[in-house]
């Protein structure tokens, strides 16, 4: 998502530019994260200038797929996120504009995609569960290197070592 720092300077001088879009952030899959899939997001807001920043306030929409922490199940994740990101036209970028989280724009193009995944990346939950009852039966019980086992099928026995302390409560028993 891509605007011009000149359309964005003629359009503000009645009021604020206004956008609506959609924006492909798939990349997000192939990053080293949960996201199993993410559809196009539905971004909208508005961007007004105020001296020498650039100031977009906007909304981030759409849905994610991510695992269950239970059964690795997909989940779909609805979000909405609601953003404001600051930029500056001005040459002088310092420390203080750094800690302020105001970001420089090189050339006549701004990009929102980065700032787009960013806020995407910040929302995504440390961890989701799925309601579904049949999510469990689709549940992986066999990986590599382990094995679901439950303790219904875990059968009582006896350590071969003590095998012969068992014939001693056998004695017992046939004494009474």
């Amino acid at each position: 998502m891509k605007f011009s720092v000149s359309q964005l300077k003629r359009s503000t001088l009645n009021g604020p530019f206004t956008f609506d879009d959609v924006d492909d952030v798939s990349e997000l899959e192939t990053m080293n994260n949960d996201i199993r899939k993410i559809d196009l997001v539905h971004v909208y807001g508005e961007c007004t200038i105020q001296g020498e920043q650039l100031i977009f306030s906007f909304t981030i929409n759409g849905k994610m797929i991510l695992p269950c922490a239970r059964t690795l199940v997909d989940v779909p994740y609805p979000f909405d996120i609601k953003a404001l990101e600051v930029f500056t036209l001005s040459d002088f970028y310092g420390e203080e504009e750094e800690e302020n989280e105001i970001h420089p724009i090189d050339g006549e193009m701004l990009d929102l995609t980065p700032y787009i995944k960013e806020n995407i990346l910040l929302e995504v939950p440390f961890r989701v569960f799925s309601d579904d009852a049949k999510a469990k039966g689709d549940a992986p019980v066999k990986g590599d290197g382990w094995e679901f086992i439950s303790e219904e099928e875990t059968e009582k026995t006896i350590d071969p070592r003590l095998k012969k302390l068992e014939s001693l409560f056998d004695n017992n028993e046939k004494e009474k």
